[in-house]
């Protein structure tokens, strides 16, 4: 959005407050949730830097399919290995099957439907936020389902010892708590429009659309 924007102002006072906001923000997590505030600080940077190379690429998606593939290929593998790291997993391709699972499921029926376009922007847009909610959903869960297989390795063992197989043992302790994962999902879908706003929604705003624009309904 433009300077000019009655709704966004992107000028200098944007980078001000930026630099602000993200000062606090690494202060406070370091001092109330021991948390490094370099990890805040290098997250923002790395952030604005991500969002510059993406602007730049996606301004070639629409030249070549093969660009496409590959930055969406891109998104998926940098998905994989954050959840790989943030759960503590051992092979990539656990977390990387979980997300897969969700975001192809969801593509193919959104394409099927032909509620998806099948165009290069309009696939990089709706398969990045799938993406991203996979990757924060199997992020939570794994890390949940470790922890609670640890702290409650007398029941897997008993179950074990009773004759139950390994996978079953695990899920009786796992399937529980790998379900809180949906929880911040299902609370943003339940509360759409109240509280919270989907992405496309948002663009469209800011945008400044009547109701009576070409697409705003359909």
């Amino acid at each position: 959005m433009g300077q000019g924007s009655t709704l966004l102002h992107t000028g200098w006072p944007m980078w001000v407050m930026l630099v602000l906001v993200t000062g606090i923000a690494a202060l406070f997590a370091q001092r109330f949730l021991l948390l490094p505030a370099r990890q805040i600080l290098t997250a923002v940077l790395r952030a604005l830097a991500q969002m510059l190379v993406v602007a730049l690429a996606i301004s070639q998606l629409s030249r070549s399919w093969w660009l496409t593939v590959l930055f969406l290929l891109l998104m998926f593998v940098v998905a994989a290995l954050t959840s790989t790291r943030r759960i503590g997993a051992l092979a990539w391709w656990g977390p990387g099957i979980a997300i897969a699972a969700g975001v192809l499921s969801v593509v193919g029926g959104t394409l099927a439907f032909g509620v998806l376009p099948f165009s290069s922007l309009a696939l990089v847009a709706v398969v990045g936020q799938l993406i991203g909610g996979a990757m924060s959903a199997t992020s939570l869960a794994g890390r949940r389902i470790r922890q609670e297989l640890k702290q409650r390795h007398g029941e897997v063992e008993a179950a074990l010892a009773l004759g139950l197989p390994p996978a079953q043992a695990r899920s009786l302790v796992g399937r529980p708590v790998a379900a809180e994962a949906l929880f911040p999902g299902l609370d943003q879908t339940r509360t759409v429009g109240t509280v919270t706003l989907p992405g496309a929604f948002v663009g469209l705003v800011l945008a400044e659309p009547t109701p009576w624009m070409p697409g705003w309904c359909s």
